[in-house]
């Protein structure tokens, strides 16, 4: 199964999430909305990997921008598979330009975000992560996060770095095969 997590101020209705859903329709997708509250969005994504790997399922990850971020947490704790899109290294640095009110890009609906959500974060910092287990997906032309960040914090990882791109990771649904090789532990078209 695939779990897709959403970024920021993002939801598991957004352009990804249904990309996602498509990509990877022979298999079960879950991408939920989390909670804006770091605490509580994390502690939702745990119950959900503890849950399917209880019952046997092998379960891997694809986060986006702060998803990202949740997902290399994720993956170190339980030692399963990611594929990170343009993530989030040090989103309690990164995020300090939203504090206050932000409106939220799938509905519109508004929330706080405050110092101590920003303190939240840095509890699932990743000091030691285990690289194989991550593919880095990176486009320099995001406009909000420096790609090298990530190819520092995991320079052991698989890696797919493009020229130009967005945020928004251009033509997400062409690295599907990309993504699926990597989940499935064959050679990468790299």
């Amino acid at each position: 199964m695939v779990i897709y997590i959403h970024g920021f101020a993002g939801s598991g209705q957004g352009t990804k999430a249904k990309q996602a859903r498509e990509m990877f329709k022979y298999e079960i997708v879950m991408a939920p909305t989390l909670s804006t509250v770091p605490e509580l969005a994390v502690a939702t994504l745990r119950e959900l990997v503890d849950k399917f790997l209880k019952k046997g399922e092998t379960v891997n990850l694809v986060g986006s921008s702060l998803g990202g971020y949740y997902a290399l947490y994720l993956a170190d704790l339980f030692k399963i598979k990611a594929a990170l899109i343009n993530p989030s290294i040090h989103p309690y640095e990164t995020l300090k330009r939203e504090l206050g009110m932000v409106e939220n890009f799938y509905d519109g609906s508004r929330f706080e975000w405050t110092e101590r959500h920003l303190n939240m974060l840095r509890q699932f910092e990743t000091t030691r992560p285990k690289g194989e287990n991550i593919l880095l997906l990176l486009q320099k032309g995001d406009e909000l996060l420096d790609y090298r960040e990530a190819l520092e914090k995991l320079p052991n990882s698989p890696v797919l770095v493009e020229e130009g791109g967005s945020h928004q990771f251009d033509d997400f649904p062409s690295k599907q095969p990309l993504i699926e090789a990597f989940f499935k532990g064959q050679p990468l078209p790299l």
